[in-house]
């Protein structure tokens, strides 16, 4: 089995990114490779924009504001973005690579799948 089949035999997280964990800058630092991943919505939230101070996560980005989502009292609102199938080595790295302001929780989008996805802290 090469190193990319075990990748993807591994990959049974879902991870659902609104934000920088879509750049592939992001992902090849953190995970060494792009992910495969489809659009989906995560309803109940909505979005704004966080200065982030943290050195290593501006230069691995490129951008010194992230988006970050909070729950909405507004039934109506989602966000938009895409779910990956990761592997648990690779949820250990985005852990890393979120800074503070982010806690990690689980959702369910609108697809009806279960996943991870960082939130504001």
């Amino acid at each position: 089995m090469t190193q990319t089949e075990m990748t993807r035999a591994e990959a049974n997280i879902i991870l659902f990114s609104y934000g920088t964990l879509q750049l592939e800058s992001v992902q090849r630092a953190s995970f060494g490779r792009l992910l495969e991943g489809w659009a989906d919505v995560m309803p109940g939230y909505s979005r704004m924009m966080l200065e982030i101070t943290d050195p290593d996560v501006v230069r691995t980005s490129g951008e010194r504001f992230h988006p970050v989502v909070s729950p909405s009292d507004n039934p109506a609102d989602q966000v938009e973005g895409m779910a990956f199938r990761i592997t648990p080595d690779e949820l250990a790295a985005a852990d890393r690579y979120e800074v503070s302001d982010y806690k990690r929780v689980e959702v369910v989008l609108g697809s009806g799948t279960r996943a991870w996805v960082y939130v504001a802290a």
